[in-house]
């Protein structure tokens, strides 16, 4: 199993470097950060500065969209990142939900998230594609490898990322939401003549390592009303109750009112008070190292290839080190 460390961009830059170096010391081999242009500093700025103060790790969003850059844009900077580095970019994706709505624009659609996964994947690497109707490549490319992986929750999301995707993303830590879902982009994969295993399974969701429950689930309970957000648009799509997307994640969003996106993945986000303690203890790793050694063991017995760890909490550095020390050397033997 690999392991991932997800950070926000916020200033100072310098101090989320500093995080992923000390990821990279820790055995992490991934390095992911957000990427919203009005809540947070611009991700590939920085992404560029941890490839330069890191040896090995890979870079990548957790989670870019098709609208607030043009596809060409998105695909040449990661493949400038490659050209400067060594090919250690991945391109995280989704419809996007907090750098689209907090400009006033809805989510992107599906089928428009599906063109984009083809067109940055083939223009990063050097191939054509057409960009709104315009056939175009970029001719400096030589060398160029960008995995475009996918994030999704409902079934519509999952089978195009199994259709499309090279790697899916679940950001939520549940395990038996992550074996129907896994099982559901395998399942596309396989009816579109793909080998189901070859879409890398990254699962994310904040880790909180320490004793004291209580304290961990308030510092993480953002994370529930974060994903949320994703809940409630299934909900209006599908109704409550729907066969196709399970009480299991969607019950829990019944007493949710608004969403305020200026508090968007901190601790303390008054909006995600709706948000259960049953629910931050099934999204989340929570107490000691040894309770999330259990639970990432099921996760890979379900598939998982990655977790990568949201560290948005006041023990980032001591749960950083506790992975790295307890955690990764368990799972990486």
């Amino acid at each position: 199993m690999d392991f991932g460390l997800v950070l926000q961009t916020d200033p100072p830059a310098g101090k989320v470097v500093d995080l992923m170096r000390r990821a990279e010391r820790n055995g992490f081999r991934y390095g992911w950060t957000f990427d919203s242009a009005v809540l947070w500093q611009e991700p590939f700025v920085i992404h560029s500065q941890i490839l330069e103060h890191t040896e090995r790790m890979h870079v990548g969003t957790m989670v870019t969209n098709p609208g607030t850059r043009t596809w060409e844009v998105t695909a040449s900077t990661f493949a400038t990142l490659n050209d400067m580095f060594g090919n250690r970019t991945v391109c995280g994706i989704g419809r996007g939900d907090s750098a689209m709505r907090v400009a006033g624009r809805p989510p992107n659609t599906l089928a428009r998230l599906g063109d984009a996964i083809d067109a940055i994947r083939d223009l990063a690497e050097g191939r054509e594609a057409v960009v709104d109707g315009t056939p175009i490549r970029i001719p400096w490319i030589t060398d160029g490898r960008l995995p475009v992986w996918m994030a999704a929750y409902g079934p519509k999301a999952l089978a195009l990322a199994g259709r499309k995707a090279d790697g899916f993303i679940l950001q939520l830590a549940d395990p038996y939401l992550t074996e129907r879902m896994v099982k559901a982009v395998r399942r596309a994969a396989e009816e579109a003549g793909r080998d189901p295993d070859a879409i890398t399974v990254c699962v994310a969701a904040p880790a909180y390592v320490g004793d004291d429950l209580d304290h961990a689930r308030e510092q993480c309970r953002w994370f529930g009303g974060m994903v949320g957000n994703h809940v409630a648009d299934l909900v209006a799509r599908y109704g409550e109750h729907s066969a196709l997307v399970p009480d299991e994640l969607t019950a829990y969003i019944k007493d949710r009112h608004g969403y305020d996106y200026s508090h968007h993945g901190r601790a303390g986000n008054p909006s995600a008070d709706f948000v259960p303690d049953g629910i931050v203890d099934r999204f989340c790793l929570l107490g000691p190292a040894e309770a999330h050694l259990a639970k990432l063991r099921t996760l890979r017995e379900l598939g998982v290839d990655q977790f990568a760890l949201y560290a948005m909490h006041d023990a980032r550095e001591s749960t950083i080190d506790a992975y790295g020390a307890r955690v990764i050397p368990e799972l990486t033997a």
